[in-house]
């Protein structure tokens, strides 16, 4: 796995996954030891170092299901901050799932609009697609991320009740800029 496909897993599974879910156990483990940062592609050192001190799994399940995960009695969301490019978007926006067929990606159980969905998805892209990723991960990034991801994480640093998130936020809106640019680079070292 490289430093593309590596930064968009971990944001990814930070924001898809409950804490309290035994997926994210390993790399909540990884975070709160402080050894993310000797394998953090990203000069962002100071932010990972205020992650760790934030990482208390009770702290982080709370904020968590408040920002993200509770639901009414009929299924209708009630979190604070929807993780769902659908509710940030313009109806007639391009549809996620249909890009996401093309590019024969496996669907997996949850809506396909999350936020943490597609940043899973452009790990995914890096490291099995068979034609030029680049050219789909760069759609990914400014027809399905991009448009939405300023509003979303602002208002995630906005609600969030712990310092967790609100760093993850920072985090994340950095990550999503040099990465974006590390597209570019690819795209102007291509051969002509």
């Amino acid at each position: 796995m490289n430093d593309f496909s590596m930064v968009c897993r971990v944001l990814g599974t930070l924001f898809y996954r409950h804490p309290q879910d035994a997926t994210l156990a390993p790399l909540l483990a990884l975070i709160a030891e402080g050894k993310l940062v000797a394998h953090w592609p990203l000069e962002q050192d100071d932010l990972l170092q205020r992650l760790q001190k934030s990482c208390d799994l009770p702290v982080l399940a709370a904020d968590y299901t408040r920002l993200f995960g509770n639901r009414t009695a009929d299924g209708g969301p009630v979190e604070a901050v929807s993780p769902l490019r659908s509710d940030w978007v313009a109806p007639g926006a391009p549809e996620v799932i249909p890009f996401l067929q093309q590019l024969a990606m496996p669907r997996g159980e949850g809506p396909a609009d999350h936020f943490g969905a597609l940043l899973l998805a452009g790990s995914w892209l890096e490291d099995h697609a068979q034609l030029d990723e680049t050219a789909a991960q760069r759609q990914l990034f400014d027809s399905y991320l991009l448009p939405w991801s300023n509003g979303f994480l602002g208002k995630v640093e906005a609600c969030a009740s712990g310092d967790f998130y609100r760093t993850l936020a920072i985090i994340t809106r950095e990550a999503l800029q040099a990465l974006r640019e590390e597209l570019d680079d690819t795209q102007d070292q291509a051969p002509q």
